[in-house]
């Protein structure tokens, strides 16, 4: 990972949806795009990111009714953000220390641009390894 940027790993198609949607129509969204996260917006703010983790964590396991139930009421609201010109290892020790498995990635205007995730990281770290090769057939890894 030495020398690689966050711009150059990142996932740099970002899908955001309002808070209102329903967890059923995110799922969907998800799916349509081959994505497993979306960031939530509240009006103009950002809202958070919901993860297909999210979904199945705190909605069907609390047998939430997926058609309505908002994805505004499960997001996760703490948004852990990197800038793009950091280096890719930066942003692997951040998900570390924070337990997370994305990380969305702002310029230096605090603009979102990207979302890295583990996968991203290890795709370039070692594309021939087990953890890339379960990234490319899935993109909730």
């Amino acid at each position: 990972m030495t020398g690689y940027r966050v711009s150059d790993v990142m996932t740099k198609q970002v899908v955001y949806l309002p808070a209102e949607t329903t967890l059923d129509e995110a799922a969907r969204v998800m799916k349509e795009a081959d994505i497993g996260d979306v960031v939530v917006t509240d009006g103009a703010s950002l809202a958070g990111m919901l993860t297909d983790r999210d979904i199945v964590v705190r909605a069907v396991a609390e047998n939430s009714s997926p058609a309505a139930t908002t994805i505004g009421s499960i997001v996760t609201r703490e948004v852990v953000m990197i800038e793009q010109h950091c280096t890719a290892g930066e942003a692997a020790a951040l998900m570390r220390d924070r337990g997370i498995r994305r990380v969305l990635v702002c310029d230096s205007d605090r603009k979102l641009v990207g979302i890295v995730s583990l996968g991203d990281l290890a795709m370039q770290l070692d594309p021939t390894s087990a953890l890339s090769e379960i990234s490319e057939q899935s993109p909730t890894a």
